[in-house]
């Protein structure tokens, strides 16, 4: 590991939020990289818990920042602003790595110059180690901008998985704050305006899924997905800001009205079933139709 008169290769940004019952597994599993260059800064989120004194147990291993909690987009920008690498990694507390993570991405951005960012595939596991599903790399036939509107779940692995340019960020900016819930691809989308993303089909980063996570709030991430893929709408070639973007924002809408159905809501799916018809009749015409029938028969989704 890289001490604090060296400049290392990669930041790896950790935010913690009382995360004292795992984080210590995270931790392990990043100073256990076969990657020696690299260091490590947790960003102490306002934690109520013993997140802090777990953090003490690894004495100068690992660089703790302590502020007020301010979510978990403040928390990595903050871990952002002091990193010193060339590149910037990021682990949620929750996830972990295997020990070939860092190695594998270095190796492969240092091969090929025109990458900007790069992630792997990752094992979803619930607490009880169950795999959910395996987040393998995208298929990226259009270019990782339009797949990325397309499908914003598109980069391999989520913010666990990814290693990028630390210039690249000083380029489009760090996560927004303002979008709780989808920081994450908001981010993709701007990298991938500007540089090209390559993924490493091996799984090398388990994601923990629970039942309360961040992603399970469907309102702000609804809200927060409408209006990243607004503002960013002019990062597109003018060629795809007219049909492709209202399909785009279509699949937004039935994805929520998916989400809004299975939590019970019938009223907030039909209304936004309608108006992914509205923008794209053409496109999503007939998914919009089966959905709306299916909704109001009251069949499963």
């Amino acid at each position: 590991m890289a001490s604090m008169t060296d400049t290392p290769r990669v930041s790896v940004v950790m935010p913690a939020y009382n995360v004292a019952w795992c984080i210590g597994r995270a931790v392990d599993s990043v100073l256990g990289q076969t990657c020696r260059d690299f260091e490590l800064i947790v960003i102490n989120d306002g934690s109520s818990d013993d997140t802090r004194q777990v953090l003490a147990g690894y004495g100068e291993a690992i660089r703790v920042i302590d502020q007020g909690n301010g979510g978990m987009s403040a928390a990595r920008n903050a871990g952002i602003r002091v990193a010193r690498g060339r590149y910037v990694a990021f682990l949620d507390a929750d996830d972990w790595w295997l020990p070939e993570k860092l190695a594998r991405q270095i190796e492969l951005l240092e091969s090929r110059p025109e990458l900007g960012f790069c992630s792997t595939a990752a094992r979803v596991e619930n607490p009880r180690g169950k795999l959910l599903n395996l987040w393998g790399c995208p298929q990226l036939g259009s270019g990782v901008l339009e797949t990325l509107f397309a499908d914003n779940a598109a980069i391999a692995g989520g913010c666990s998985a990814v290693l990028v340019r630390k210039n690249l960020l000083d380029q489009v900016g760090m996560f927004d704050e303002n979008l709780r819930g989808f920081e994450d691809p908001d981010l993709w989308i701007r990298l991938a305006a500007v540089c090209r993303y390559a993924c490493v089909a091996e799984p090398l980063v388990v994601i923990l899924r629970r039942e309360k996570s961040v992603s399970r709030n469907l309102g702000s991430m609804r809200e927060a997905a409408l209006r990243s893929m607004a503002k960013n709408r002019s990062l597109l070639p003018p060629r795809l800001r007219g049909a492709f973007w209202r399909n785009s924002m279509a699949g937004v809408y039935t994805d929520y009205a998916k989400g809004a159905y299975r939590a019970g809501s019938a009223s907030a799916a039909l209304a936004d079933t309608l108006r992914a018809f509205l923008l794209a009749p053409i496109g999503r015409g007939r998914l919009c139709l089966g959905l709306l029938k299916d909704i109001l028969m009251g069949r499963e989704l």
